[in-house]
C-alpha cells in the first residue's frame, strides 16, 4: 500500500486546528470549508465528511475556543483566596483574550450556547461554576446566578467591544476604567446577593 492521502488521514480536531491557525491570520472572514481545505491542502469534499459544512466548522471551532479560554480563565484564577482578587483576575483573562485572540473572541462570543445540546451544555455548565467559583457564589439560586453572570458578561463584553473598535477616544487609561467597571459590578453582585437574602427570609 502506498502513503495514505490527508484526505484519508484527517480527523476533526485537524480541520478545526487549521480553521483556528486561518482564523488567527486573517480574521473571520476565512473561517470557511474552502479557505481551510486549501490550508490543509485537500479538496473541500474531504470536510464535509467530519463536519457539517461551514455552519458544523463556524461551531466545532466556536466550542473549542470556548474550551480553551475556559481553560485559560481557570489557569489565570487557580490559587487566589481573596473573592476581589479572584474576580479581577478572571475578567482580566477574559479581557486578555480577547487582546490576544482578537477573531476567536469574536467567533466565540457571537456563538450562541444551546443548553439543549448535549456537548454545547457541558460548557454552558463549566462557564456557570467557573464565574460562581470566582466571585463565591455558592450560596447564590440558580436564577440570581444567571443574573449576575449576565450583567458581568454584558460590561466586560461590551468593554472589550469598544476598546477593540478604537472607540475610546477620551484622554482617559482604558485600564482604569476597567478597574472601575469591575469595582462596581463588585457591588453590583453584591446587591443582587442581598435581594435574595430578603426573598429567603421572606419564605
Amino acid at each position: 500500500m502506498g502513503r495514505p492521502l490527508k484526505a484519508n488521514s484527517l480527523t476533526p480536531q485537524a480541520v478545526v486546528a487549521a480553521a483556528i491557525d486561518c482564523l488567527d491570520r486573517e480574521g473571520e472572514s476565512a473561517l470557511g470549508v474552502n479557505r481551510v481545505a486549501k490550508e490543509l491542502g485537500i479538496k473541500p469534499p474531504a470536510i464535509y465528511k467530519h463536519l457539517d459544512g461551514n455552519t458544523g466548522l463556524r461551531r466545532a471551532v466556536a466550542l473549542q475556543i470556548w474550551r480553551d479560554y475556559l481553560a485559560d480563565c481557570e489557569s489565570a484564577t487557580t490559587g487566589i483566596p481573596d473573592r476581589q482578587q479572584l474576580f479581577v483576575a478572571g475578567a482580566t483573562a477574559t479581557r486578555n483574550f480577547a487582546k490576544t485572540y482578537p477573531a476567536r473572541y469574536t467567533v466565540m462570543m457571537q456563538y450562541q450556547l444551546r443548553p439543549t445540546d448535549p456537548v454545547e451544555l457541558v460548557i454552558i455548565q463549566h462557564s456557570l461554576r467557573l464565574f460562581q467559583r470566582s466571585l463565591q457564589l455558592a450560596q447564590l439560586s440558580q436564577n440570581a446566578l444567571v443574573d449576575a453572570m449576565r450583567m458581568v458578561n454584558a460590561a466586560v463584553y461590551g468593554f472589550i467591544v469598544r476598546e477593540q473598535s478604537e472607540l475610546m477616544t477620551i484622554d482617559r487609561a482604558p485600564d482604569a476604567s476597567f478597574e472601575v467597571m469591575l469595582a462596581a459590578l463588585l457591588v453590583a453582585i453584591d446587591y443582587i446577593k442581598q435581594q435574595q437574602i430578603a426573598s429567603d427570609r421572606l419564605d
